[in-house]
């Protein structure tokens, strides 16, 4: 089975690792794939001043290995922690960096592309809000064709002065209010 992890930097390692463990079995394979828009008017306005660091450090620095050099900063920092809990856990794994605006479509694309037989992503809003299916994970869970794992943020635990009503917004209707 080959596992498709999608993330934006908030995914949280401990679950991929064990859902991966479980899905990839003996045989799979697991890739961790992040999508980078490259702020390339940025990059323009750079290129157009008299002066910029780039300049000064490499006179033969294009733009090309400019791009390629923030995607592949940008990556790192974004899959590192997946990347080394999977590694940690001796689960082998791929990077794939993808550029673009639009992460869902994307992703998307990516796990047709990879033949991946399930996408894990992240959830960072809540499932049942009105805007949730407008989010990267829900569009993806639309438009892959593929089985997707969405993993919650990491839980937050209620302590003893809260109440289940202060931790989980109830409707009034539903509370007898």
């Amino acid at each position: 089975m080959h596992v498709l992890v999608a993330t934006a930097g908030a995914l949280s390692p401990e679950p991929v690792v064990e859902f991966a463990r479980h899905l990839i079995g003996g045989t799979g394979s697991v890739t961790i794939t992040t999508v980078v828009e490259v702020p390339r008017s940025f990059l323009e306005g750079i290129k157009a001043d008299d002066w910029h660091p780039l300049r000064d450090l490499d006179q033969h620095t294009t733009d090309d290995s400019v791009v390629t050099q923030y995607l592949e900063e940008r990556a790192h920092r974004l899959t590192e922690p997946i990347r080394l809990a999977l590694e940690q856990a001796r689960i082998p794994v791929n990077i794939l960096v993808l550029e673009g605006a639009d992460a869902a479509a994307a992703i998307s694309k990516a796990a047709s592309e990879l033949h991946a037989d399930v996408v894990i992503v992240g959830a960072t809003k809540q499932i049942f809000e009105r805007g949730a299916w407008e989010s990267v994970s829900s569009r993806i869970m639309l438009e892959s064709g593929k089985a997707v794992l969405v993993v919650p943020e990491v839980r937050k635990d209620a302590d003893d002065s809260e109440t289940v009503e202060e931790f989980v917004q109830v409707p009034e209707t539903l509370n007898g209010r």
